[in-house]
């Protein structure tokens, strides 16, 4: 599923990464806890958060995740998001709440991890 697809699913704004809507995900994992993010061994993936952080974003960056979804109107801070930049990601933000973005992402075809 490219990214473009996932944000108007999630009726999200793209607060940075906009060049990279057209990349391709695979699966998506849904958690507010980095350490279950560090756990992952697989590539290709979104993950789905509402902890809006610096930790978030470097967290990211060490699992290889190259795509977030910020859920229940959270927004990212600019030093977040110039984190973001540095390191070619994609940042998404959705009104939706974790489950109901999860599971509307799921419903239309995105695999989940496990």
């Amino acid at each position: 599923m490219k990214l473009k697809e996932i944000a108007a699913i999630l009726d999200a704004t793209i607060s940075c990464g906009a060049d990279r809507l057209d990349d391709e995900v695979e699966m998506g994992y849904s958690s507010d806890l980095m350490s279950d993010v560090l756990t992952l061994d697989t590539d290709n993936l979104v993950l789905i958060s509402g902890l809006v952080n610096l930790q978030a974003i470097r967290t990211a960056e060490m699992a290889d995740i190259r795509a977030i979804v910020f859920v229940r109107n959270k927004k990212a801070t600019a030093p977040m998001l110039e984190l973001a930049i540095e390191n070619g990601m994609c940042i998404l933000e959705s009104p939706y709440s974790l489950f109901k973005s999860s599971g509307l992402l799921f419903q239309a075809g995105l695999k989940p991890i496990y």
